[in-house]
């Protein structure tokens, strides 16, 4: 057996000890893990981009149709952006807005997820 300890993925604590061939035990809140699995789901973790997902939970993809769910002001126009718009073809980012998109009447803007559901 190995006299290395591994940080408990549960706790936190730096004492988890090896009790068989990659299996590790934490004296402090008695969880068991294998340390092959928890590097391998880092590592998955690290390669996948953010899930960018509608006010329903649904993931959104590039190209998705979205329906605006409440009256959102814009910036310079005297009327706000209605609840119920579709917006068509729409394009992923990175950031707060996390949505571009050109809507009708309005041209192009970003948008939060939180505020648009998939149509």
């Amino acid at each position: 057996m190995s006299e290395e300890m591994k940080e408990c993925p549960n706790c936190k604590s730096p004492y988890g000890y090896a009790v068989g061939q990659g299996i590790y035990n934490c004296p402090e809140c008695s969880f068991e893990w294998n340390a092959d699995e928890k590097e391998s789901t880092e590592n998955e973790a690290e390669n996948n981009e953010p899930v960018i997902k509608d006010v329903n939970g649904n993931v959104l993809e590039d190209g998705d149709s979205v329906v605006v769910v409440k009256d959102l002001p814009v910036k310079g126009f005297p009327k706000p952006l209605k609840a119920g718009t579709k917006v068509k073809n729409i394009r992923l980012t990175d950031g707060d807005h996390n949505i571009d998109c050109k809507i009708k009447d309005f041209g192009a803007m970003a948008l939060k997820s939180e505020f648009v559901k998939k149509a």
